[in-house]
């Protein structure tokens, strides 16, 4: 800090002394070129430069052991000045004479006084001292009647610019007392100088030795940065208006709580949900969409009576967008050798139904998510359709939400009512995303061939928007009234026929089959599956009821044909419960059944 404040007092002394090139000084027409890459430098400038040591030693001794310390500052098009070739040099650059040279860490601190415009000759020493032949360019005339206008334009605009931007109020305070109209054009390069403009632009103006045309230029890039300044300063005041009330907002709020806190008094109603939705928005990343409504409805709350039935209406809104997941996601497992023993844990059989959920799981195993899909899974009532669902939930470690479908007329289910609605509430899908606290649940949509329609709306159509994968980004609730991301949710349908699904609602679905089990499959699932569940929901041991294979392939012969496993579950649980009174009334244990009781149990066999 203390150096940038001694490079400052030493640009105003070069500045204000007698050393600027206005004098009729000879100089010489062979000097030493440094080219700079980011702007051209004006007459009247005095400017601080901090240039490599290795590339510039050699350059910068040559100078200051020559009679008039001078060197010649070009322009290069070249993005570094260490690789600007004489190829990339602009014809026309300032004379300047180098006042110090100081030595910092392997960088030279330059400090050098602008003198004139000059043009280049010819290139001496194409190499590193560059070293050219030049031409001096002199001060035009000034004999046109609209220079002083232009003048007294350009000042005026400077001192417009002087409130806005005071980082070099003290420099153009000073040189507004050294150059006035008077001095046309050294206030000219001076006020180019000042701007923040292309480095072409400036090179124009630099090139621009007619004084008029150079006045209109520069007159020109003064009024783009007046604007550019006001855009920033109305920019700045704006956040600085932001930051104050919200930063008073806070304070009022903390004193508040400090003087409730002192008398003993309990937060009202009000400030209970305000505080209570604030906690829960810390939690919670939104969208800029949804942030707005929220501080939007927050500001309505803290103002509306809690009698009011608006303030109702905004605490349940509030209520229900706070809850919602906004950017919560669980880990996925991406582990398929967990997924296939999750399914071969529940469900015995189906192989083929479990390589083709095993095929899905690795293609998002591979890369490296599972993204929002749809799979229906379609087949007879009994079969494991929506256990399955549960085991994909479970293999990947995601939440899971079911709800049927079947039956929902009213589009309102899907989509929410609006909220000029009494009792209006959001459809089942946000429901369903509050409860499951993520954003990539797994979702079971039972029964989706069921789904009807009404004078009140076709759900189906409805369903088109979730389901598409286009679409379902942007899922927009009626009630809501925001757009909540359901790309993440991986959505299982089931059905038990394909022929009563809308077509555009089966395109947008990946269908897995699963057909009947066979006599043998349902045995093994008997055994291992429904008489063990059966008994825990009893509270017997499995010590406590026999039965063997032959009855339960009686059972199934006799009492449950039907493709699923749902009858025959419902006959074990019927002998169970039977065979409970048995050991309550007569303390008999164990309990076996054969083939020849289940007459007794199941009554007479329903297939023959």
């Amino acid at each position: 800090m203390q150096e940038e404040e001694n490079n400052h007092e030493e640009i105003i002394e070069v500045l204000s002394g007698n050393t600027l090139a206005r004098s009729n000084e000879v100089l010489p027409n062979l000097i030493h070129l440094l080219p700079v890459s980011a702007r051209p430098f004006f007459p009247g400038q005095a400017v601080p430069l901090l240039m490599e040591q290795a590339h510039w030693e050699e350059t910068m001794d040559s100078v200051m052991n020559s009679p008039h310390n001078l060197l010649g500052v070009v322009l290069s098009e070249a993005e570094t000045a260490e690789s600007a070739t004489p190829e990339s040099f602009k014809t026309i650059g300032t004379v300047c004479r180098v006042h110090r040279v100081q030595r910092a860490e392997n960088r030279l601190q330059v400090l050098v006084e602008c003198l004139q415009r000059f043009r280049i000759d010819e290139i001496v020493n194409p190499q590193t001292p560059f070293t050219a032949r030049i031409e001096y360019l002199p001060e035009p005339a000034i004999d046109s009647k609209e220079i002083k206008p232009y003048a007294v334009a350009i000042i005026n605009t400077i001192k417009e610019l002087l409130p806005l931007n005071p980082l070099y109020a003290e420099e153009l305070r000073m040189f507004l007392d050294r150059f006035g109209p008077d001095d046309p054009s050294h206030l000219t390069d001076f006020a180019a100088s000042l701007t923040t403009s292309d480095k072409f632009q400036l090179q124009a103006v630099l090139e621009s030795i007619e004084l008029l045309p150079r006045m209109e230029k520069v007159l020109e890039l003064l009024h783009r940065e007046l604007e550019l300044v006001k855009a920033q300063a109305s920019i700045r005041k704006t956040v600085e208006q932001r930051m104050e009330k919200q930063q008073r907002e806070f304070f009022l709020r903390e004193q508040l709580k400090a003087i409730q806190q002192e008398l003993g008094i309990e937060k009202d109603d009000r400030t209970a949900e305000l505080d209570k939705f604030r906690d829960r928005l810390e939690k919670l990343t939104l969208t800029e969409q949804a942030q707005a409504r929220v501080d939007e409805e927050m500001d309505k709350l803290s103002v509306l009576e809690p009698g009011s039935p608006e303030y109702s209406v905004t605490r349940n809104y509030l209520d229900w967008i706070t809850l919602l997941p906004w950017g919560i996601h669980s880990e996925d497992k991406l582990d398929l050798q967990f997924a296939r023993k999750t399914l071969d844990k529940d469900h015995y059989g189906l192989e083929d139904v479990k390589e083709r959920i095993l095929e899905f799981l690795a293609l998002g195993i591979m890369k490296g998510e599972i993204a929002g899909s749809i799979i229906l899974l379609v087949g007879p009532p009994g079969v494991g359709k929506t256990s399955i669902g549960h085991s994909i939930a479970e293999a990947l470690g995601r939440k899971f939400y079911r709800f049927s479908v079947g039956g929902i007329r009213d589009e309102a289910e899907i989509k929410g009512h609006r909220r000029t609605y009494i009792g209006a509430m959001p459809g089942k899908f946000l429901q369903a995303m509050k409860d499951a606290g993520t954003e990539n649940p797994v979702i079971m949509l039972d029964e989706i061939d069921k789904i009807g329609a009404s004078y009140h709306g076709d759900p189906a159509s409805a369903l088109l928007e979730v389901l598409d994968p286009e679409q379902n980004s942007d899922f927009l609730d009626h009630y809501l009234d925001l757009r909540f991301d359901l790309s993440k949710v991986l959505f299982i349908c089931t059905a038990n026929q394909l022929d009563t699904i809308p077509r555009p609602l089966l395109d947008r679905m990946e269908t897995i089959s699963l057909s009947g089990y066979i006599a043998s499959e349902k045995l093994q699932i008997a055994r291992k599956y429904l008489l063990p569940r059966q008994l825990r929901r009893a509270g017997l041991k499995r010590s406590d009821l026999k039965l063997n294979s032959p009855t339960l392939k009686a059972i199934i012969e006799g009492y449950a044909r039907d493709a699923g496993v749902r009858r025959l579950e419902k006959q074990i649980g019927k002998i169970v419960r039977k065979a409970v009174v048995k050991i309550l009334e007569k303390s008999k244990k164990p309990i076996e059944v054969t083939p020849d009781d289940l007459n007794e149990y199941l009554g007479g066999p329903v297939f023959r």
